[in-house]
């Protein structure tokens, strides 16, 4: 049985996933403005040997519920949002081995100053640093950048292609291995021939300069991707590394499972060229009456109101305006397709509005895995033998109480019967993940721009 991967999933923010846990009593997660917190949460996540923290983000706000940001602000449902690439400097400092994945999007970041950007931290965390590709969804961010609305779903891919064909050029080819000399004797720091500009003349993009940053221990940094419609899935195949996808059960995952290994395969990469994670909560207790009374417990603060909203801007349909049981009848919007798919053509028969309530068991649309340590284990390993995904990305409830308690709880469980690493391998995040020598390998694309330094 091979060993899943886990990640703590969070945002720099009071509500991420599920909404409404900021009003427990016991939650701290009004505190994400302090460092502090962001460094308890890293060595808690190291302790429990979990392969990483990953922040998530968004650059714009949910106003598609009810035509208006409101019920967001009110609820704190992702907003504020701070920057998720300001803590990990600091998360780095306290951990040695956990890995870190943070969301930038291509969309409204400048290529040349992300690729500094993410040099620095892959210097600052000693090569422990990814970037979670994204495109973006929301028309708000688009309006708050200067675009009249978003544009649409299969251009943002196509610049993004653009966009990594930059990177890996900066990254892979401007600066030799073998540059920096750091010769104090003849007062050489790095050896100008070995030091180029690169240019790019495309569609979307055209620059011409010298990556400012000096080879950091993996160049490129590890590969995330989350979009899981048919273009998210053949960009995914192309370039990603960890590719994150959401399902309410391991038989509804593993279809896209399937076809994002098989597309992948098509790249000319290998079958284990990708590792795929599953979303998911969890409620764990000693024993399962435990679990399921700190359920209701939860249960308690939970916000429909902001699930909604949530939900309505991730799929570009306001739910306001349909009643309890009015089926939900979109075939496309210019958003997330493939959430919008699940709940339209996907389905296994109509889904109304309420029974999308009926799911949001803790203000969010993913019902969580409750029980004890051997029954949450037994469900993990299901969905690796089933689901055939290779771990998860862990969303928080109350914070910090879920990750102290799956750390405490659930990982040991894991371990013991083989299915969670004992400790960390060495050297940076992506030898962690697929060995090597922490660079990419010579089957993805960035490849070809090496080889021609």
């Amino acid at each position: 049985m091979k060993k899943m991967q886990i990640y703590a999933f969070d945002m720099n923010c009071v509500g991420h996933i599920n909404h409404g846990m900021w009003t427990h009593p016991r939650d701290r997660s009004v505190d994400y403005t302090d460092l502090d917190y962001w460094a308890d949460f890293a060595r808690t996540a190291e302790r429990g040997k979990l392969d990483g923290v990953f922040l998530a983000d968004i650059v714009g706000v949910y106003d598609v519920y009810k035509g208006s940001p409101a019920p967001v602000i009110e609820t704190g449902a992702q907003i504020p949002v701070n920057d998720p690439l300001m803590p990990i400097s600091a998360m780095a400092y306290v951990t040695k081995h956990l890995g870190f994945g943070v969301t930038v999007n291509t969309t409204y970041e400048p290529p040349f100053l992300l690729a500094r950007r993410m040099s620095t931290l892959d210097h600052l965390t000693k090569g422990r640093i990814g970037w979670n590709i994204v495109t973006g969804y929301l028309d708000s961010a688009a309006r708050s950048m200067g675009f009249d609305k978003l544009p649409e779903h299969d251009a943002r891919y196509d610049a993004a292609e653009e966009y990594l064909e930059i990177l890996y050029k900066l990254w892979e080819r401007s600066w030799d291995d073998d540059a920096v000399l750091r010769d104090r004797e003849r007062g050489v720091f790095a050896d100008a021939s070995k030091v180029r500009a690169v240019s790019h003349q495309g569609q979307y993009y055209k620059m011409e300069g010298i990556h400012l940053a000096e080879p950091s221990p993996q160049r490129t940094p590890l590969l995330f991707q989350a979009g899981a419609s048919a273009r998210g899935q053949d960009f995914a195949a192309r370039h990603a590394e960890c590719v994150f996808i959401a399902g309410p059960t391991p038989q509804s995952a593993r279809p896209t499972v399937d076809a994002l290994r098989a597309k992948t395969l098509a790249n000319g990469r290998g079958a284990d060229a990708i590792k795929i994670l599953s979303l998911i909560t969890v409620v764990v207790g000693k024993t399962e009456a435990q679990a399921r009374e700190k359920l209701e417990d939860y249960r308690r603060h939970a916000s429909v109101e902001a699930s909604l909203a949530h939900y309505s801007a991730s799929v570009g349909v306001d739910f306001s305006k349909y009643e309890l049981d009015e089926v939900i009848d979109q075939s496309s919007t210019n958003a997330n397709q493939s959430a919008l798919a699940a709940i339209t053509k996907q389905a296994a028969k109509p889904v109304t509005k309420r029974e999308i309530i009926d799911q949001m068991v803790l203000g969010s649309r993913m019902k969580p895995i409750v029980g004890s340590p051997e029954q949450i284990a037994d469900t993990l390993q299901r969905w690796i033998e089933e689901g055939g995904i290779d771990g998860f990305n862990l969303a928080r409830t109350v914070a910090p109480e879920s990750l102290n308690d799956f750390v405490d709880l659930v990982v040991p469980v894991l371990q013991e019967r083989g299915l969670f690493k004992a400790d960390y391998a060495q050297g940076p995040l992506r030898k962690k993940l697929f060995g090597g020598n922490g660079r990419l390998p010579a089957g993805h694309p960035a490849a070809h721009f090496r080889s021609q330094r």
